[in-house]
């Protein structure tokens, strides 16, 4: 599990120019095989029969630009050529979609010898100049909907919870049950989206891929902190408080908390109620800040729609060594009971997903 939470020292490798980083960017929608073909021979009437040439090779792929020095004699006898593709359905772009071809002898992707794109969103019709042939893939940048603006998590009843995660562009809500995640729903500019993951329960791993490979990735890897500002944490730290929160999820909401961008990176701070009730809740005016650190816990005693941070303990009430043993001071002895009879393998799908986002 610390691994999901741990940011690597060094970017793995330094970039030519016009060479795609996929640890910045993801290639989304497949891979196109653009090619140009030789005109095959044709059939020739010869004393009443029909003779073709046939190919063992098959079709011969016509080489553009031609390579030969004759053919490129003529100045602009090869300009680029357009080309309009139709972009897949199922895949969400929140920009304009990035083109990139198959470089075969770097082995990489590179968006050099494409020109001209434009794209329009509503026919998701993409039109691009192509200097060459070959194989083509459409890139988008993996950090588009970090960091998010908040980010909540709610019980539903037994063994079941709601992640909802809201970014710049969307609103996208997890369902955990047991050791499996289903999309529950997406909107994307405060519109409703209908998604083909919508519905379909998987483990945890799958379904962090499935999210991806439809341009929904919300999860940050080890090296987007050297793409996108992340409000860094001790590692260790966090996944103390990932696991806790895990622990009480099926009873207790949990959610973002703007003071955590406050305090130092050896804390954490996010809000907290109980919460028994089976349906969604609106805002919960009764939340409280809780403020987690690698040695004890507390309630603070700002809120928060407080002015500044502090990070002055409560009234009347302690410090605690765990996040279980602080809401023993407040929990009624229904969410107590909720928390005992969770099942392990729902608290373990839990923790990975909180860790994953």
């Amino acid at each position: 599990h610390l691994s999901l939470v741990e940011n690597v020292q060094e970017k793995p490798c330094v970039f030519e120019d016009n060479e795609v980083d996929l640890c910045q960017f993801a290639t989304l929608g497949g891979v196109y095989h653009l090619d140009i073909f030789e005109l095959p021979p044709q059939c020739k009437p010869m004393k009443g029969w029909i003779i073709v040439e046939i190919l063992k090779e098959g079709l011969h792929k016509y080489i553009y630009p031609p390579e030969t020095a004759e053919d490129l004699e003529a100045e602009n006898a090869f300009p680029p050529i357009e080309v309009t593709l139709q972009v897949h359905e199922n895949v969400f772009f929140f920009e304009d979609p990035m083109v990139a071809r198959w470089d075969a002898e770097g082995k990489h992707w590179k968006t050099h010898g494409i020109s001209n794109v434009t794209y329009k969103a509503k026919d998701r019709l993409l039109t691009f100049s192509l200097e060459t042939f070959g194989p083509l893939t459409l890139i988008q940048d993996n950090h588009v909907n970090m960091p998010y603006q908040s980010w909540e998590l709610t019980p539903l009843g037994v063994n079941k919870v709601l992640l909802t995660v809201t970014t710049v562009f969307a609103k996208i809500q997890i369902q955990i049950k047991e050791n499996l995640c289903m999309l529950a729903s997406l909107k994307l500019n405060n519109e409703e989206k209908f998604s083909i993951l919508e519905g379909k329960w998987m483990t945890p791993v799958s379904f962090i891929t499935a999210l991806k490979e439809v341009g929904l990735n919300i999860f940050p890897s080890g090296h987007s902190h050297f793409y996108v500002f992340i409000n860094y944490k001790d590692a260790l730290v966090e996944m103390k408080a990932y696991r806790q929160m895990a622990l009480l999820s099926p009873a207790f909401a949990f959610g973002w908390s703007r003071w955590n961008l406050k305090c130092n990176s050896t804390r954490v701070v996010f809000k907290v109620s109980e919460h028994l009730a089976v349906e969604e809740p609106t805002q919960n005016p009764d939340s409280t800040l809780l403020m987690f650190s690698d040695a004890r816990i507390q309630r603070l005693k700002i809120d928060e729609y407080s002015e500044v941070f502090s990070d002055t303990i409560k009234e009347e009430t302690e410090f605690h060594s765990t996040l279980y043993h602080m809401v023993k001071d407040f929990a009624s002895e229904e969410a107590m009971e909720k928390i005992s009879s969770s099942s392990c393998q729902f608290i373990d799908s839990v923790c990975h997903m909180l860790l994953s986002i």
